[in-house]
């Protein structure tokens, strides 16, 4: 007897030695490859990331309809994914307390061979997650319901009016706090009753709750629609199902809530068709399956070192399939962007050069680093996009930290509301509409959206120290950053949408010759489009800004127009230096001893000139998309 508590105390401690290692390695692929911040983030995908504010007045508004605390909950603990290792201690905690509900289930059913099971709800979170995508609210949801499924389990009586007595208490507090994901408690503690512990009245009963209870308390009680009542907090919830984003890898998540009740079901199911015990003949000649069988059986070490190895190549696997480097990318360049993070920016977008929406981001680093005019072709370009892209990036929230930078603070307002409306009360937002008004003037509107900045979780010093200022300075006569951007913006309310992005840099110009940024994209986006008459007749404004010299990809233009026009091109005192005449010449024998061949050209074009306005301006005219 003493060697057969040793033996299950050993297996525990490997179990718990297997668990611990796990969730340590979960933790640190969330935080540091997953990057939860990101996520956070949203990059303007994720639609749905609940909004946190601190005090009463929010809280309460939870308070009257059936699933609102667990959503409130969720959406403070969502908050953490604002740093990427907080964020990671929140959803593996979560994973980590389904495990252990899971395994709680299988011990109360008798099924031991089972409890490996309680590793895929974990995995199918990692998949989630390597997928950026946002689905903790309902997350928190499930964790909710199976933690009352186990205190269901722990205190039930024999007696099945005592039993009914403790489902119905449950029931009903369960419904208050979560809402629809209720209906997932009722199956599960159906199933149990009807399959495990043989009491088919009660099981039946459960499955009625289930439709009565959401029913009576939802629609009669809290007068919420029936489709609340019943789909509040589930994957399926219309809520999800309205925006594609939110939609998007759903799959999974009804997988994570299906998991544990078809287990239970199968389980069940088989435990019934198999009353009758059969005896299977034994042979005396066992084939290899059987081997490895006794093999796999005859030492814990071994069942130990197997299962190890089986359940960290599944969760390996599982990630390396899934992970999509392409949409970690895309979330990367927005946050460094939004953050003004240039050098990082330009990392990520060396290693996922391939993205329509980094062209605008890339662009927008480059200006800041002062590199346009110089390094603009060493990355990606879209002709049919301008370095501004006011007509095509989306969602607008890309184009806002431009639209504030160039002056164009009415657009910027409008873009912003209507981010609001999509994406709900983010800071990010909020810091811009704040600026905005701040700039305009509008101390009233700002002092609103510093306000609610001031009852978020991480944001509360930055709305403090500007509502601080407004009381030193209601005009903010001495703050160098409205100030700067005040002396930008444009008179004239643009609107919206109503103007090409050659108008409104050239008006931006018109109203301030010392805008630097409105000069650069408007000299980019001549490039761009091919347009050098109209690049060449703005080469006098070089003298309104302290450039040392011509930027490399102006002289590359200036050559190409001369060459192409015979024109000479006025430099207003500035030269050519050698050595881009140097690199045209090349150009053009490269051109000449290749004619009549355009694979050729291309490719040897590519090799030696690929981060030139010679090679974009060719390829674009060849129909090469670099």
């Amino acid at each position: 007897m003493r060697n057969s508590f040793r033996q299950l105390s050993n297996q525990a401690s490997g179990r718990a030695i297997r668990d611990f290692v796990f969730f340590i390695l979960f933790y640190l692929y969330l935080w540091l490859e997953v990057d939860l911040r990101l996520i956070h983030h949203g990059a303007g995908i994720v639609t749905d990331f609940p909004v946190f504010y601190r005090g009463w007045s929010f809280f309460a508004d939870f308070l009257v309809y059936p699933g609102g605390l667990v959503e409130y909950l969720a959406a403070f603990l969502a908050q953490f994914l604002y740093y990427s290792w907080a964020g990671a201690i929140v959803v593996t905690a979560v994973a980590w307390l389904i495990c252990v509900c899971t395994s709680f289930f299988f011990r109360a059913v008798n099924a031991p061979t089972l409890r490996w099971a309680r590793f895929v709800p974990p995995i199918l979170l990692l998949i989630l997650y390597t997928q950026y995508t946002f689905h903790f609210v309902t997350t928190v949801a499930l964790l909710a319901a199976l933690g009352f499924v186990c205190l269901y389990l722990k205190v039930i009586p024999k007696a099945k009016s005592g039993a009914f007595v403790v489902f119905l208490v449950l029931s009903v507090v369960l419904y208050y706090l979560a809402g629809g994901v209720y209906l997932f408690f009722a199956v599960l503690c159906a199933l149990y009753e009807l399959f495990f512990a043989r009491r088919w009245q009660l099981g039946l009963t459960y499955l009625l709750s289930a439709l009565v209870i959401p029913y009576v308390g939802g629609v009669l009680i809290f007068d919420v629609s029936i489709i609340d009542a019943f789909g509040k907090l589930l994957p399926c919830s219309w809520e999800t199902a309205t925006y594609e984003d939110r939609r998007r890898m759903s799959a999974m998540v009804y997988i994570l809530y299906l998991v544990l009740p078809l287990a239970a079901l199968g389980l069940g199911l088989w435990r019934t068709l198999m009353k009758a015990k059969v005896k299977k003949a034994h042979s005396k000649v066992m084939g290899p399956p059987a081997k490895i069988l006794l093999w796999y059986a005859g030492s814990p070490q071994r069942r130990w070192i197997t299962d190890s190895m089986i359940l960290f190549a599944i969760a390996a696997i599982a990630v390396l399939v899934f992970h999509n480097n392409k949409l970690k990318s895309l979330f990367a360049v927005d946050y460094y962007t939004c953050r003004q993070m240039w050098p990082q920016v330009l990392a990520t977008a060396r290693r996922h050069p391939d993205g329509y929406f980094s062209a605008h981001p890339v662009n927008q680093a480059l200006y800041h680093i002062g590199r346009l005019g110089y390094d603009m072709f060493c990355y990606s370009q879209q002709p049919q996009s301008p370095p501004p892209g006011l007509e095509h990036i989306f969602p607008h929230w890309q184009r806002a930290g431009t639209l504030i930078e160039l002056g164009l603070m009415s657009m910027v307002e409008h873009d912003l509301t209507e981010s609001l409306e999509i994406f709900g009360e983010r800071p990010l937002i909020l810091k811009r509409l704040a600026l905005v008004n701040l700039v305009k003037g509008d101390i009233g509107a700002a002092r609103i959206y510093l306000g609610a900045l001031s009852k978020t979780l991480f944001h509360t010093d930055w709305a403090n120290n500007c509502l601080e200022k407004l009381e030193a300075d209601p005009n903010l006569s001495t703050d160098n950053q409205v100030l700067r951007l005040r002396s930008l913006t444009a008179v004239k309310d643009y609107g919206a949408l109503f103007f090409e992005s050659e108008d409104i840099l050239s008006r931006l110009l018109e109203k301030n010759s010392q805008n630097r940024m409105a000069f650069e994209y408007l000299m980019a986006l001549y490039l761009l489009t091919r347009q050098l008459d109209k690049f060449v007749q703005n080469l006098d404004r070089l003298d309104d800004f302290d450039y040392p010299d011509i930027p490399r990809l102006y002289e590359e233009a200036i050559l190409l127009y001369a060459y192409h026009t015979r024109k000479t091109v006025d430099l207003y005192g500035r030269q050519i230096t050698l050595e881009s005449f140097q690199r045209f010449e090349g150009f053009k024998q490269v051109l000449s001893h290749y004619k009549g061949n355009e694979q050729a050209v291309l490719d040897e074009l590519t090799k030696h000139f690929s981060d030139s306005y010679f090679f974009y301006y060719t390829c674009v005219h060849l129909g090469l998309k670099k």
